[in-house]
């Protein structure tokens, strides 16, 4: 017969059993659902390239769907070769042994493998000698490859496609490898791929400006009108003039001298100089990235500032007459030291990182007038509660802002929308400029001082033709004496073998 005691005995071991298994299985789903963890690089080159800033947790696409997407939709993917294995034909890099692109970060969070884009992405890219030539990977150059409107139509298109469903995705993830379990099949990515699709048709309805816009073509973005996405920006209320400020990828190298010009005041910085704080500028730049204020990864951030600090431009890799160039080395100091440095490593000069007024260097301004003080304003708010982040040195301006010229053969096409394709053309009056040229190659025209622009394809995919006649485009300014473009043929060849020390 059981003792009243060996009853309190029983009940409280069975009571215990499922406290247990209780904490078992809480700590299980604790684990898999509640962990927030980047994939971690100690190497500071591998973390800018496939490091995480946060983004993943605001704008993250679950990995698999990451890959399944150019095989569900590879009719949205342009010019896609058989061999493709995931987003070249866009001009996207990848490197043997990685199976996602340069630029691409990867974060487990909420229970998912999930990926989103970091600053690589947009200044990662290639150059080659020849077509025959193996490419050169160039961290910190402008990614002049990469089509960053059609990635984005390539994704709200397929999300909004009636194929993306359960149906399709989860064999085709397991296909690629998935190894989905029954939580993962059952839960998980059903839920993934709705929330999935409703992220991604919100944010094309705060992106609709694109809609509107002329294609932008490789190495461009829309910088701040994506900006006033994170405003709610009522598209249909906005300025003509507002809706296009299309412009070329920068370059980011040998930031910490970019911190203070000639009159001790920091340069002013991006095309339109609407901030001169680097510090500012690279957590704007992070907004592209997915990462908003309260997601960002300040750490994996400050990494790559302070990697970027002393980064130093490549050297022009090929053969340059030294001659010649000392030639050109007083016609660079009296027609552009004092806008663009004494040389591609000493940045002082009386007007570099100043604001040039849009009246004197008449190049084309929609980019300038796509910023708005409204914007501007509206920026100084985002981190109105962390006052350590919050941006402070926002402002509306007049004109574009003078650049040092450092690692110049690689920021080829020129001016602030990539209307130029090589230096040589930049030399000429805008009445002579090529009209219309190819975007996207990485083989350099070392005669001409930029990328090779004539031909019509490269690694077998048609090249983007690129219209000087489309607003937003213009090639015109930068010209006359000062500027250099009535120097003879002589003295401009002397001058661009100079630039090339740069």
């Amino acid at each position: 017969m059981m003792t009243t005691s060996g009853k309190i005995s029983c009940s409280a071991l069975i009571l215990l059993g499922i406290c247990g298994v209780s904490i078992i299985v809480g700590t299980y789903f604790a684990n898999r659902f509640f962990t927030d963890r980047a994939v971690d690089f100690k190497n500071i080159e591998e973390h800018f390239k496939y490091g995480s800033l946060g983004g993943e947790r605001n704008l993250g696409i679950p990995y698999w769907l990451w890959q399944s997407v150019p095989l569900l939709c590879p009719e949205l993917l342009p010019q896609k070769q058989p061999d493709d294995v995931g987003f070249e034909s866009i001009g996207m890099l990848y490197e043997p042994g990685n199976s996602l692109p340069v630029g691409v970060s990867k974060r487990r969070h909420l229970g998912l493998d999930r990926v989103f884009f970091n600053c690589a992405v947009c200044h990662t890219s290639t150059v080659r000698e020849s077509a025959s030539a193996k490419p050169t990977l160039v961290l910190g150059m402008p990614a002049n490859r990469f089509r960053l409107m059609q990635f984005e139509k390539i994704f709200f298109g397929c999300m909004a496609n009636q194929k993306f469903n359960r149906a399709n995705i989860l064999p085709l993830v397991q296909s690629l490898g998935a190894n989905l379990d029954i939580i993962d099949r059952y839960l998980v990515y059903p839920i993934a791929i709705w929330l999935t699709q409703e992220r991604l048709a919100l944010l094309e309805s705060r992106l609709s400006f694109y809609q509107h816009q002329p294609e932008w073509g490789p190495g461009r973005v829309d910088t701040f009108n994506a900006a006033k996405a994170v405003f709610n920006w009522d598209w249909k209320r906005a300025h003509p003039e507002e809706m296009i400020g299309t412009a070329d990828f920068p370059s980011i190298w040998n930031q910490g001298q970019r911190k203070v010009r000639d009159d001790s005041k920091p340069m002013e910085l991006h095309w339109d100089g609407n901030n001169d704080t680097v510090e500012e500028r690279n957590l704007s730049a992070a907004f592209g990235a997915g990462a908003t204020p309260t997601n960002i990864d300040h750490a994996a951030l400050s990494r790559i500032e302070n990697w970027l600090l002393s980064l130093p431009a490549p050297s022009y890799p090929f053969a340059i007459d030294q001659t010649l160039a000392e030639q050109g080395k007083p016609l660079y100091s009296e027609y552009c030291a004092s806008c663009h440095g004494k040389s591609g490593n000493d940045f002082t000069g009386q007007y570099v990182g100043h604001v040039q007024p849009i009246d004197d260097i008449a190049t084309d301004r929609w980019r300038l007038d796509s910023y708005t003080r409204e914007l501007a304003q509206n920026q100084g708010t985002l981190y109105s509660t962390r006052e350590q982040h919050r941006f402070k040195r926002f402002r509306k301006t007049h004109g574009y802002a003078n650049m040092p010229l450092d690692g110049l053969w690689l920021r080829a096409p020129y001016l602030h929308n990539g209307s130029v394709p090589t230096l040589r053309d930049l030399l000429k009056p805008a009445a002579e400029r090529p009209v219309r040229f190819y975007r996207g190659n990485d083989i350099f025209d070392q005669q001409n001082f930029g990328f090779v622009s004539k031909q019509q394809h490269a690694y077998a995919r048609p090249l983007f033709l690129f219209d000087t006649r489309i607003e937003g485009n213009g090639n015109q300014g930068h010209e006359g004496e000062k500027y250099g473009t009535l120097l003879s043929s002589a003295q401009k060849n002397a001058l661009i073998e100079y630039l090339k020390t740069f």
